[in-house]
């Protein structure tokens, strides 16, 4: 980490790693950068869209040239950090894997474009990191993120005692204050002057932040400064009254190590306009740190995903060590998700009955927010309740959306806190999005429940067993929406033949779900009739056009014949089929076209009949396992195609995974996918 920032120039750097069997990337190391800014990316799930989780699902360095491009890719980024920067984000890869990834900033300083020598570093490093994490692996001792991201220390000349001191008083002797703050914002050396100035001991400021220590400093201003200083490395100011009416400059000059400050008075300002008192501000932080969860949870489609967002960005950022969250079901309380606990202690309050008297019930049943800013008060009020570790403060949320209490969210703390009116009104916000993000979710996952459960009915339960052939097959519904579409396949073995469909009816909605069953019942009963494939489409067409349902209909038909390793296939305008033999070559085999169904009833459908060797694969397929938006779908068949053929996975169900997987790193899905694979059997095995 600390080479590649070294050899790029970078002035931030975020190093994340994805533990074993898990879907959530950690921060494990950072430079340049507060923990307090990088908050809200502490943990991500690789299926997010982030700099870093994109350049490890396409598996390859992302670029944002601009303040611009990173609000148009990630909008997200864009609302809590809306400073100019430029970013690089590269992952770590070895052969199959993908260990985590890197995300590097600049300064708008830099030129527009990553040099060669850049890219060389980046790539040596990724290379490196790599390398280390699979030989970690392969020992049994993998390299885990830590529970905190560790701070790379910014290296520093050794001070000369003389030269030390010689700073010490120039700085006593300038007529103006200065002061300097750590990359983290907080006060580590103030002059006499700029103590004066701000009208505080240089002893009460060390170690705090100037925002949070001086009641007259405007928070969300002095807080926002030094955030652009920090993540910009630009110069900042801003203006600040000292009561009665002493307006100060204050004027922010960054480097890698922290930030000096120039503080000044400025003449001619008498303005006596004040900050609230400094337990009634709510800092920039907070307000970045809440808009951009209110940006998740917006992103978040499933009670599941509403959890993981609120579990993994509340506790780095909004500063609780424990979370849970809670959600009334049938009298009970029942907990969805938490951080920060043991299961054994939190096994032993889920299901409370909501008549229990307990805070995370009082908050539902009255709809107010609880605080306990001591152990004492916890205690005095609930003499009973177990404690968790040392935790010495809580805050119990009532959940409500539309009027109505759907649960609770409890956060408990390790110090003693005195919960001032500002950050009181921040977490009652806070609750107000998860209710209603909770309850959106929940109306979505009983949605795609009913969607789920008529596409499974929709589906074949399970393939036949036909002697001579193995048979794989792999359905995913597309990446947003309900889940449900038009896709199908299908494999009918009857006494006169054995025949393999596959088809994608217009649209994803229960309209086209329902026509599809139509579709594949016809389809089932002329292949039971041992209709050919051609006459089999012709009569599914004519049912169509009947139907005028308003919607076309792809369809590929295959009839086996394993005993002479033969097949007799017909299209209507279906994604062509693939051959895998049996050494690996692949071809896209050229069946002549045949017009969609339910537009003409008089279309033809020719029949083409092939040889279907033993060990090779026939693959039949939905165009959402090769349609990318913005490209040729024949490019993007070939490319399957190519893949297919110099892939050396033998087994049929690890082939059909591995084509989606495929199909999934080209791109994001935004259709369904059906997947049909179909192999010859050697003779005797």
């Amino acid at each position: 980490m600390a080479d590649v920032m070294r050899e790029t120039g970078a002035s931030a750097g975020l190093l994340y790693l994805l533990p074993p069997e898990e879907r959530l990337l950690r921060l494990a190391v950072m430079s340049g950068m507060s923990r307090q800014i990088a908050a809200p990316w502490a943990r991500a799930p690789v299926d997010t869209s982030t700099p870093v989780a994109d350049a490890m699902r396409e598996r390859r360095l992302v670029w944002l040239d601009s303040r611009e491009e990173v609000a148009r890719r990630y909008p997200q980024l864009g609302l809590v950090l809306p400073y100019d920067f430029m970013l690089a984000a590269a992952p770590f890869i070895s052969g199959d894997l993908v260990w985590g990834g890197i995300a590097l900033l600049w300064t708008v300083r830099h030129p527009p474009r990553l040099g060669p020598h850049q890219r060389e570093a980046i790539t040596a490093c990724c290379r490196r990191a790599a390398d280390l994490l699979e030989q970690a692996a392969a020992q049994g001792r993998p390299l885990l993120p830590p529970e905190e991201p560790r701070v790379l220390p910014v290296p520093l000349e050794e001070a000369d005692p003389a030269r030390a001191m010689a700073a010490l008083g120039f700085t006593e002797r300038l007529p103006m204050g200065c002061c300097a703050l750590d990359l983290e914002g907080r006060l580590t050396f103030i002059n006499s002057t700029g103590a004066d100035l701000v009208g505080a001991g240089a002893a009460s400021l060390a170690g705090r932040r100037l925002w949070e220590a001086l009641p007259w400093l405007p928070a969300p201003v002095g807080e926002d400064s030094y955030r652009a200083a920090v993540v910009a490395r630009r110069s900042t100011s801003f203006t600040a009254v000292r009561p009665p009416h002493t307006a100060l400059l204050f004027e922010l000059y960054p480097d890698d190590s922290g930030i000096s400050v120039h503080i000044s008075s400025v003449a001619g300002q008498t303005d006596t306009a004040q900050s609230p008192p400094s337990d009634e501000r709510l800092g920039a932080l907070g307000l970045y740190h809440l808009t951009y969860l209110a940006a998740a949870l917006a992103e978040a489609a499933t009670v599941h995903d509403v959890t993981d967002v609120v579990a993994d960005q509340i506790v780095p950022a909004f500063g609780p060590q424990g979370l849970v969250l809670m959600i009334a079901d049938e009298g009970r309380l029942h907990i969805i998700g938490h951080r920060g606990y043991s299961a054994e202690f939190i096994s032993r309050f889920d299901g409370t009955p909501l008549a229990s008297d307990t805070p995370t019930t009082h908050a539902l049943a009255t709809g107010d927010a609880v605080f306990f800013p001591t152990f004492a008060d916890f205690q005095r009020r609930y003499p009973e309740a177990p404690r968790h570790d040392a935790r010495n403060a809580w805050a119990f949320l009532p959940l409500t959306a539309s009027g109505r209490r759907i649960g609770s969210v409890a956060l408990s703390y390790d110090q003693a806190r005195p919960f001032p009116p500002a950050e009181r009104a921040l977490l009652t916000s806070l609750a107000g999005l998860i209710g209603q993000a909770l309850d959106r979710a929940r109306l979505y996952d009983t949605k795609h429940t009913l969607a789920h459960a008529l596409q499974t009915g929709l589906l074949p339960r399970s393939l036949p067993c036909v002697p001579g052939l193995e048979i794989a097959a792999r359905y995913r519904p597309a990446g947003r929406g309900m889940d449900i579409g038009g896709d199908f396949y299908d494999l009918i073995h009857a006494p006169t033949a054995t025949t393999a469909a596959i088809g994608d009816v217009q649209g994803h909605n229960p309209d086209a779900a329902a026509l599809m069953g139509q579709v594949r019942a016809a389809v089932h009963a002329h292949a039971t009739a041992g209709t050919s494939p051609g006459e089999l489409l012709a009569r599914t067409n004519r049912l169509l056009t009947d139907l005028d349902a308003g919607r076309f209909t792809s369809c590929l038909i295959a009839q086996l014949d394993p005993a002479r390793h033969r097949a007799r296939l017909a299209t209507a305008g279906h994604p062509p089929p693939m051959l895998r033999h049996l050494g690996g070559r692949t071809e896209v085999l050229p069946l002549p076209p045949g017009l969609l169904m339910g537009i003409d009833p008089d279309a033809d459908y020719p029949t083409t009949e092939i040889p279907l060797p033993p060990g090779a694969v026939l693959v039949l397929y939905t165009d959402g396992l090769v349609e990318v938006p913005g490209t040729d779908i024949d490019d993007t068949t070939d490319d399957l195609a190519q893949h297919l053929a110099q892939t050396r996975i033998q087994d049929l169900d690890d082939l059909a995974d591995d084509l989606i997987r495929h199909a999934e790193r080209a791109a994001p899905r935004h259709d369904d996918i059906a997947l049909l694979l179909i192999r010859a059997r050697r003779t005797g095995s």
